[in-house]
């Protein structure tokens, strides 16, 4: 990750943590690759460049979507289709971004880079927070901690690609 610097569109703070190691983490990631697109925009690196950052984004949000939703199917969270949903038009917004990119001319502007920023916050201090008192309250943690060795074991296998970012 990235060193934090004052022209950073999005400060991480603690208080977006969820209290789940492995999301806190991971929105640490997002948040960074949030950061080099903007400052890929705003030293007009070109459209290539932020092209390239925007894929890297879309690709570790939807491995970062399928962690999330994995760990709330082990648990039986009873917000998981809605928090699925969620994570399902936030994809389809990035995917018809991508394309106009693509086919339309259209370029990234900080109104995008500010509603995907606005969504985040929202995303963790909302959706994801309810989620992470529900982990904390949850019966289920010897199913969680089955999955989170699975996962590590997974990811270790896979450390090239999980290192990538």
């Amino acid at each position: 990750m990235s060193t934090a610097t004052a022209e950073d569109l999005f400060h991480w703070s603690d208080d977006f943590n969820v209290n789940i190691q492995e999301v806190d983490e991971q929105h640490k990631v997002l948040v960074d690759l949030l950061n080099q697109l903007h400052h890929a925009i705003r030293e007009h690196r070109g459209k290539a460049a932020s092209r390239v950052i925007l894929d890297q984004l879309a690709d570790y949000t939807r491995t970062h979507f399928l962690l999330e939703e994995s760990l709330m199917r082990v648990l039986h969270y009873p917000g998981l289709e809605i928090h699925k949903q969620q994570h399902e038009d936030l994809i389809k917004q990035i995917h018809d971004l991508q394309h106009k990119l693509d086919y339309e001319n259209v370029t990234i502007t900080f109104e995008l880079l500010h509603f995907l920023k606005n969504w985040l916050i929202h995303h963790i201090n909302e959706s994801d927070k309810r989620f992470g008192q529900f982990f904390a309250k949850s019966q289920n943690l010897q199913q969680y901690q089955t999955w989170n060795k699975e996962v590590e074991q997974t990811m270790t296998k896979k450390k090239w690609w999980w290192k990538f970012w």
